[in-house]
């Protein structure tokens, strides 16, 4: 099966082989490496027509590759080519006449089999550090998605000592828009530029303690959204899900979750949290890298992250009135008259769960609560009177002693229905982007698979939307249930 992923520009179209995540040009380069290793077993007459054809593939691929962007998990392909290259052209080099010499085979197969090990490192690495493909949203609208920085003339940045300084934010929609016409290119993952990306990458990368060119090739990926895209025809208006991302995480992480729910007709608003995302990019072309961190004692961290909390929810509540705005008459936007923010839900993974709890208590305009495996952070008070949906990977014996009893506590405290969603093979990187470009590995990203993770969340999401917001008829802990283990408590304490 092949996918298509636009490159980093609005050039050339990239292929990708699903499964092995390599373009057919890289696999070009691996196939003429791997003949320049057998030349050495093929018959002696066969071995100089295979050694020249092979050499003159894997050049003209690499020239090529070079010139549009190489990949660092071609480098171990290139280098076991170049390791086999002297033997497989040795043959051209013998006087007429006489035999071909070649080593004794015991003696050439260690060498052949230690360069097709580092040949067969490069499918390896792309397999496990891919340019990830995006999954093609089920919804019936085609999505669009644009970037806007608003900041609060109210609210003093807490973050920076200078007093005159406002608080920021930077905010990414997804919305329902017009069809694209065929060859439109899709919006750049993790910015609006490919310098943007890199940059988001780069302190992402460092965040989490992992080289930079580990994870090179997201700053590649395209979205299966269409930047300023037409809004979608008709006279229907979209219910608004508002989303914090996790701690140092950015408003991009959940892109797969947000163009799911924007092509079921719901407009998603993502923020960059500056001094606590990994990196904003403003609009003056200012890099705002993190500020917050852990102290190492609990108490403490807690107390911090209480803090962080609500500058979170305030960010929350805060752009929720700059949408009620956007959507109104005479705002001269496009989605003018096109938002309902009377049907808002507020939402977040992790640090961003704990923030979309506390904008619910803070501020009665959000009507639904998504917690995509946050551990609840600040004031148990006031009660949640609005339905809360807390999505939970499977806990173990690893999790945080603290996570279910504050959890819990959080949920029974509310007056309304909530739902405890225990998704089976999932990890905390499963409830963002993660799985489409980190290593395969159950501990890290879950055990749901690539897609099927984004599947999974955005289908629960969208199903207590729907419900919650829609008002949509149905047996909403029926619908849960189909995606995983369900706890469902009542008003009053009840279950």
């Amino acid at each position: 099966m092949w996918r298509r992923v636009p490159g980093a520009d609005d050039g050339p179209v990239t292929e990708i082989i699903t499964g092995l995540f390599m373009s057919p040009l890289e696999i070009l380069a691996l196939l003429s490496a791997l003949a320049l290793v057998v030349v050495r077993w093929l018959p002696p007459a066969a071995r100089p027509r295979t050694s020249i054809a092979a050499g003159a593939v894997l050049l003209l691929s690499a020239l090529v590759l070079g010139v549009t962007g190489l990949r660092w998990q071609l480098l171990p392909v290139l280098a076991g080519a170049a390791l086999a290259l002297p033997f497989a052209l040795a043959p051209l080099r013998r006087r007429t006449g006489r035999p071909a010499r070649r080593a004794r085979w015991w003696l050439a197969l260690p060498g052949s089999l230690a360069c097709a090990g580092l040949i067969a490192g490069g499918p390896v690495s792309a397999w496990a550090f891919p340019v990830p493909v995006f999954p093609e949203p089920t919804g019936g609208f085609a999505v669009g998605t644009r970037v806007v920085q608003w900041t609060d003339q109210q609210r003093p940045e807490t973050f920076t000592p200078d007093p005159d300084d406002r608080r920021t934010v930077v905010v990414q929609l997804w919305y329902p828009a017009q069809q694209s016409p065929d060859g439109t290119p899709r919006a750049q993952y993790l910015g609006r530029t490919e310098d943007e990306a890199r940059t988001v990458s780069a302190a992402l990368a460092r965040g989490v303690g992992l080289p930079g060119f580990l994870v090179d090739g997201v700053p590649h990926a395209r979205s299966r959204s269409v930047f300023d895209a037409p809004v979608a025809g008709g006279g229907e208006r979209f219910p608004v899900v508002l989303f914090s991302p996790g701690s140092g995480g950015v408003r991009t992480q959940n892109t797969a979750w947000a163009e799911e729910l924007a092509s079921h007709g719901y407009l998603v608003a993502a923020l960059d949290h500056p001094y606590d995302s990994a990196a904003v990019v403003l609009a003056d072309g200012r890099t705002v890298t993190t500020e917050t961190s852990s102290s190492g004692d609990a108490e403490q961290d807690e107390q911090l992250a209480a803090g962080w909390t609500a500058v979170r929810a305030a960010d929350l509540g805060f752009v929720l009135t700059q949408l009620d705005g956007l959507g109104r008459a005479g705002s001269g936007d496009p989605l003018t008259g096109r938002l309902d923010t009377g049907r808002a839900a507020v939402t977040g993974h992790s640090m961003g769960g704990a923030a979309a709890l506390q904008a619910a208590r803070q501020d009665r305009r959000f009507r639904a609560v998504v917690d995509l495996d946050g551990f609840p952070h600040g004031p148990a008070s006031p009660a949640l009177d609005r339905p809360v949906l807390a999505m939970t990977q499977a806990l173990t014996g690893a999790t945080d002693a603290r996570y279910l009893p504050r959890l819990t506590e959080a949920l029974a405290a509310g007056t309304a229905t909530s739902y405890r969603l225990t998704v089976p093979g999932a990890a905390h990187l499963s409830f963002m982007d993660g799985p489409l470009y980190l290593p395969p590995v159950p501990a890290i990203v879950g055990s749901l698979g690539r897609t099927r993770s984004p599947r999974v969340v955005a289908g629960a999401t969208l199903a207590f939307l729907d419900a919650t917001l829609r008002d949509r008829p149905g047996d909403l802990a029926g619908a849960l249930s189909a995606y995983g283990d369900l706890t469902v408590r009542s008003p009053g304490g009840g279950h």
